[in-house]
């Protein structure tokens, strides 16, 4: 700058460090800095506890009626509602972990193709095993299902996105404010696993297999979303529809059959090992 600029001049360095700045990447600033626990556990709780409850509520309504558990299970709605009531206390909370989960506020990049191509990866590797060990491929067609192929497809998009807008698009970012993007995969993944409560009355060994499953998939979801702030819930939810459309038409796990369930877990704890292999970090902020 001229020595001879005048010295009366507004200081325009100086005004602009008081201005109150309120966009997208002081929203993403502000989201990296770590939160204590203590800080993160109010809007936790009550998370946690609505949508068990409201998982409950609605599983008994299922049975009042006509709704095939084939083509969506009400149960998966509860997370949705969790989240809606911590809106109620925690709106700021909660407008922060959505950042990107229906608008794109960046880009996806490889990881959402590659994050969709994983759910039939694991399918085909659970069912090829169970075919190779059993010598019975459990294969079923849509045509030989009760209710039209497309009617399910499309009803399990949107069940699944009742899940995920609360599991990896709500309590994933939440955790991600104080833990790694590993630790936090985690810890979702067995609040997951958990919420599956009829999952627990199953065998020992069906129980832990689907835990190890849930938590698996719970790592490859978290690794492959964390930090993107486009399209998130539709990610989530595809890759959650693919897993299910998958077990639908090539295993039998829903029987309590325990080989089918110990494929899936092994399967994807293969490919959240590969996930975690591939990742950049797993450090708490960015």
């Amino acid at each position: 700058m001229d020595s001879t600029t005048d010295k009366t001049a507004p200081n325009h360095e100086t005004v602009t460090q008081h201005e109150t700045v309120t966009g997208p990447e002081t929203t993403a600033r502000a989201s990296a800095l770590p939160l204590p626990l203590t800080a993160l556990m109010p809007a936790l709780g009550v998370f946690l506890l609505v949508t068990f409850l409201a998982a409950g509520a609605l599983g008994v309504l299922q049975g009042s009626t006509a709704i095939p558990t084939e083509v969506i299970q009400l149960t998966q709605f509860g997370p949705a509602i969790g989240v809606l009531a911590v809106a109620v206390g925690w709106r700021s909370r909660v407008r922060e972990s959505l950042a990107g989960a229906f608008r794109a506020a960046g880009r996806v990049g490889a990881r959402g193709p590659l994050l969709l191509a994983t759910a039939p990866l694991i399918i085909a590797a659970a069912a090829i095993a169970y075919g190779l060990l059993t010598g019975d491929a459990r294969l079923t067609p849509p045509s030989a299902l009760d209710n039209p192929f497309a009617v399910i497809v499309v009803a399990q998009l949107i069940g699944a996105c009742g899940e995920e807008i609360g599991w990896r698009c709500f309590l994933q970012p939440l955790l991600r404010r104080r833990f790694s993007a590993l630790t936090s995969s985690i810890v979702v993944g067995v609040l997951w696993g958990v919420w599956h409560v009829q999952v627990l009355a199953q065998a020992p060994v069906y129980a832990v297999a689907f835990l190890l499953a849930t938590t698996s998939m719970s790592v490859v979801l978290g690794l492959a979303l964390d930090r993107v702030r486009a399209h998130r819930l539709l990610l989530a939810g595809g890759f959650h529809t693919l897993i299910n459309l998958g077990l639908l038409l090539c295993m039998d796990e829903e029987t309590g059959a325990v080989l089918p369930m110990v494929l899936l877990g092994a399967s994807c704890l293969v490919a959240a090992a590969l996930w975690i292999w591939r990742a950049p970090t797993t450090r708490t902020t960015t």
